[in-house]
């Protein structure tokens, strides 16, 4: 009898509102930032990422919870000077050639720096590949000066140097996004 009650109990809670709340909890928005007027020349054909000026921009302090596969997405950045990164990495405050395996985490998984400089392995295309966590890519914040002018990043991107895809024996015309698991090393 002891052994139904214990039984009735566990399924009495895994099907709970809360109990599955708790279990399936999701990385909810924290906020919104209102897109700036880049100055100007700042902006053009070839550079369409900036912030809308008055449009909204969703905010967040969390990512996905990091598992041993954890799903994000892939996105080509670059971490030289004069790259995409517009400036040195947050880890090192270094800049890192594009041959090198690095890659930036959105604000919730880059957890403080708590992952600088610190592998992890990325799975995507059938292959799998460590790279080095060097920067953050902000997912809190946005829209300004000190952003570039750049809206905030999703929180489950994982920004990757061009040797990331090379590894990952993605063909270069593919290059740009790309849906990925990973884990730490």
């Amino acid at each position: 009898m002891r052994n139904m009650s214990l039984g009735a109990l566990f399924l009495a809670l895994i099907f709970s509102p809360h109990f599955l709340d708790a279990r399936h909890q999701a990385c909810k928005p924290s906020g919104k930032v209102k897109g700036k007027k880049p100055p100007p020349d700042h902006c053009n054909e070839d550079d369409n990422i900036c912030c809308i000026e008055g449009k909204y921009y969703t905010t967040y302090k969390c990512s996905p919870s990091v598992s041993a596969s954890t799903k994000g997405v892939l996105y080509l950045t670059g971490f030289e000077k004069g790259g995409d990164g517009y400036k040195p990495s947050k880890c090192d405050n270094k800049y890192h050639s594009d041959d090198t395996p690095v890659v930036s985490l959105p604000s919730g998984w880059y957890n403080g720096g708590r992952r600088c400089l610190n592998n992890i392995t990325i799975s995507g295309n059938g292959r799998s590949v460590e790279a080095v966590v060097v920067d953050v890519c902000d997912s809190s914040m946005g829209c300004d000066a000190d952003h570039d002018y750049l809206p905030p990043c999703a929180n489950n991107v994982v920004g990757a140097s061009e040797a990331v895809w090379k590894a990952l024996g993605v063909p270069l015309k593919d290059w740009g996004e790309l849906d990925i698991t990973w884990s730490d090393a």
